[in-house]
């Protein structure tokens, strides 16, 4: 359902507040540029940190914005199943295409843990939802067999992979294939999940190069390997100084 090249969009302030001009501004941006779709209040757009009503405010922004232009997958995610299921329904009542869920994070959870939490979310709001793995953040790692039970559930449609593993990619597609998208979660190994069968990315980097980003996916899907491999060396020293601070600092710097 969701693959290309979708950008985990910065949340922008001016003087303590969100700063809706420059954010729907940003939105414009990447509709003109191409980008397959936007994340707002994902990690990269500081959800972590914003209050209830920063966050609603931002994700209805989106989709106001993006007016069906281009997909809108609101990050809903929380260590509190109740929490998510509440960010979740708001998203889908505002009209947003998909959610994005980081995995429970402090907590721990367990394998089962996280399943259930996972498939609660599923059954309570109708609205797809993409898993997001990213164990350096977390304190937890979302594994293969536990993502494969996953894919059965039938509104959870990807995985967002960040574990930064391409063994860990491969046992996923190998466990799932088609009946889940892998969308990379880890801008420096782009290329390498596409060709480990991954059907797109949820990208820092996108922030900055949207055209760039989309044409190494599109290149990809046209069969031009070599090209698209060539646009993945071209931006791999930037992929790695986006990163050479905690994300987003370096994106909202640059």
């Amino acid at each position: 359902m969701f693959q290309g090249s979708i950008v985990a969009i910065i949340t922008p302030f001016r003087n303590g507040k969100v700063d809706e001009k420059a954010f729907g501004d940003l939105i414009e941006f990447h509709i003109v540029n191409g980008t397959d779709g936007i994340v707002p209040c994902g990690t990269t757009g500081e959800s972590a940190t914003l209050s209830h009503d920063e966050h609603n405010r931002v994700v209805r922004m989106a989709v106001e914005v993006s007016a069906g232009r281009i997909p809108v997958i609101a990050g809903t995610g929380s260590n509190s199943t109740e929490e998510a299921i509440y960010l979740t329904r708001y998203a889908k009542e505002c009209g947003a295409d998909g959610a994005l869920l980081i995995t429970p994070y402090y907590n721990k959870p367990t394998q089962e843990g996280l399943y259930r939490h996972f498939k609660e979310i599923a059954e309570e709001v109708d609205i797809p939802l993409i898993p997001y793995n990213v164990p350096g953040r977390t304190g937890v790692n979302m594994l293969p067999a536990t993502v494969a039970r996953l894919a059965e559930v039938k509104n959870i449609v990807a995985i967002k992979e960040a574990s930064g593993s391409m063994t860990q990619v491969c046992e996923i597609y190998k466990l799932c294939g088609n009946r889940l998208n892998i969308l990379s979660g880890e801008d420096a190994i782009n290329f390498p999940i596409l060709a480990a069968g991954g059907k797109g990315m949820i990208s820092v980097t996108a922030n900055i190069l949207p055209k760039k980003m989309g044409d190494m996916w599109d290149a990809f899907i046209d069969g031009k390997i070599e090209a698209s491999r060539d646009i993945h060396y071209d931006l791999f020293d930037l992929h790695q100084i986006l990163f050479i601070e905690t994300n987003p600092i370096p994106v909202k710097t640059a």
